[in-house]
C-alpha cells in the first residue's frame, strides 16, 4: 500500500518554451493524478535531456520517492559543487516533489517546512527588463536585452536604470518598493576585465542620481555579478562607501574564499554572495567559516532544490547570517522562494523582477504570489500554489516531454 510520505511517481515531464527559452519546468505526475511543478533556468535543453535521459531511469528504480531519498540518489559523481545540468535539473526534480508532497498533505508549502516564521517579507525590486537574459545562457551585457527594437515599456526597469535612474527610484517608491538592486558597473567591468583601472564613472553617476532623487527613502542593493579582480573591487567598494548600500552583490567569484574574506574584512559594506556557488551546503560552509559574507543568497533552482535550501539556512543561522533568495529565473521560483524564506528564521528580503512579475510571469502562470507595497505573501492554496496556464502550454514555441516510470 502506498502511503503519503511514499508519493509513487508515475511519469516526469518537462515543459520549455520560446516565452522564455532559459526556464525548465518539471512536472513530477503520481498515480493518483496529482501534479507536482518544478523549475530551474538556464540550459534549457540540456538539462531537459538530464532528466530524462539519466535522472528518469534513477526515479524509475526507486521504491520511495521521497525529496531526501531523491537528492541522495541522484547526487552526481562529477559537478555536484557547482550549478551544472544535473544540479539544475536535481534542483526541479526536489521542487516538484516538496509541491507534491504539501499537495497530498492539504497545506501550503511553507506549512509543510514548518513556517509560516513571518506572514510577509519585504521585496526589493531586481531593476531588469523584459527581455533581460532570455536571448543566451550566459550574464552578460550582451545578454540585456536591450537591442531589441521597439518603445520602452512601464517595466523597462534596465534601461531606465541606465538612462534615467532618478526617475526610475521615485517611480519604485512611489509604487511601495522598498528597495532596488541595479549593475551600473558592469560594463566597466567588462571592458576592463575587472581590473584596478576600470572607469568607474558612469555607475558612481547612477547611484548619485538614485540618492539625489529619493534619498534614503529606497534601500539600494548592488549587483556586481562577481565580476571584478581584487585590487579592482577594493578600489571600487572604497568609492560605494558614501551610498549607504543595504548590500554588495558578488564583487568577486564566490569560490575566491580568502580573497572574498580580505575585501569584507576591510570594508565596512554588507557582503552578499551565493546565488551562483551551486549544490547546496557544501559550497556555502567554506564562505561562513572564513567569515566572508553577511548574507547569504540562495538561488533554490539552482543549489540543490528546497532539500538544500534549508540544510543552508540552518548552517548560516549558526553563523548568524540570514538568507536571501534570489529570483530572476521564474514564476514557480518566486512562489517557491517566498514560501521558503517566510518559513525560516533567518529569512532577510526576497527579491522580484516587477519587469518578469507584470510581464512573461504572467504569461505563464497563476498563483505567482502577491507583490503589494513592498512586501510579498505566498499562496496559500496546497503545495506552492503556481501552476502553469493551459494556454501557454497549448502556446506555439511550449515543447512537452514526458517519460513515463512505470
Amino acid at each position: 500500500m502506498t502511503t503519503q510520505a511514499e508519493t509513487a511517481i508515475s511519469a516526469i515531464e518537462t515543459v520549455r518554451s520560446s516565452l522564455q527559452p532559459n526556464v525548465l519546468h518539471v512536472l513530477v505526475h503520481d498515480d493518483q493524478g496529482r501534479v507536482g511543478l518544478g523549475e530551474t533556468f538556464y540550459g534549457a535543453t540540456s538539462v531537459e535531456s538530464y532528466i530524462h535521459e539519466t535522472a528518469a531511469s534513477v526515479l524509475s528504480g526507486l521504491r520511495r520517492l521521497t525529496p531526501q531519498l531523491v537528492a541522495a540518489s541522484l547526487a552526481s559523481y562529477v559537478g555536484y559543487s557547482g550549478s551544472g545540468a544535473e544540479v539544475r535539473g536535481n534542483s526541479a526534480i526536489d521542487i516538484a516533489l516538496w509541491d507534491l508532497l504539501a499537495k497530498r498533505a492539504g497545506l501550503p508549502l511553507r506549512d509543510l517546512l514548518g513556517g509560516p516564521f513571518v506572514p510577509t517579507i519585504e521585496v526589493y525590486n531586481t531593476c531588469a527588463g523584459n527581455q533581460y537574459v532570455n536571448a543566451q545562457s550566459r550574464q552578460t551585457s550582451s545578454n540585456w536585452g536591450l537591442d531589441r527594437p521597439g518603445e520602452v515599456g512601464r517595466y523597462e526597469d534596465l534601461w531606465r536604470f541606465l538612462n534615467e535612474p532618478g526617475a526610475l527610484a521615485r517611480d519604485l517608491v512611489a509604487e511601495g518598493y522598498r528597495g532596488m538592486k541595479v549593475w551600473p558597473f558592469d560594463l566597466a567591468a567588462e571592458e576592463s576585465l575587472g581590473a584596478h583601472n576600470a572607469d568607474l564613472r558612469f555607475g558612481l553617476g547612477v547611484l548619485d542620481d538614485i540618492r539625489s532623487s529619493v534619498g534614503n527613502e529606497i534601500e539600494l542593493y548592488l549587483e556586481l555579478h562577481s565580476l571584478w579582480q581584487p585590487a579592482g573591487a577594493r578600489r571600487l567598494l572604497r568609492e560605494l562607501e558614501r551610498f549607504d548600500l543595504a548590500w554588495v552583490e558578488d564583487p568577486l567569484r564566490a569560490d575566491h574564499v580568502e580573497a572574498m574574506a580580505a575585501l569584507k574584512a576591510e570594508s565596512g559594506l554588507t557582503i552578499a554572495v551565493g546565488e551562483s556557488v551551486g549544490a547546496g551546503i557544501n559550497s556555502y560552509k567554506p564562505l561562513l567559516d572564513a567569515r566572508a559574507i553577511d548574507v547569504a543568497i540562495i538561488d533554490i533552482g539552482w543549489s540543490g532544490g528546497i532539500t538544500a535550501a534549508l540544510k543552508t539556512a540552518a548552517l548560516a543561522e549558526q553563523y548568524g547570517v540570514n538568507v536571501a533568495p534570489h529570483d530572476c529565473t521564474g514564476p514557480v521560483s518566486l512562489g517557491v522562494a517566498t514560501h521558503f524564506v517566510t518559513a525560516v528564521r533567518n529569512g532577510h528580503v526576497q527579491e522580484v523582477a516587477r519587469a518578469f512579475y507584470h510581464g512573461w510571469y504572467r504569461e505563464m502562470a497563476t498563483g505567482v504570489p502577491v507583490v503589494d507595497r513592498g512586501v510579498i505573501a505566498p499562496a496559500d492554496a496546497p503545495g506552492h500554489g503556481v501552476r502553469l496556464t493551459d494556454e501557454f502550454l497549448a502556446r506555439p514555441g511550449t515543447v512537452r516531454r514526458r517519460t513515463d516510470l512505470r
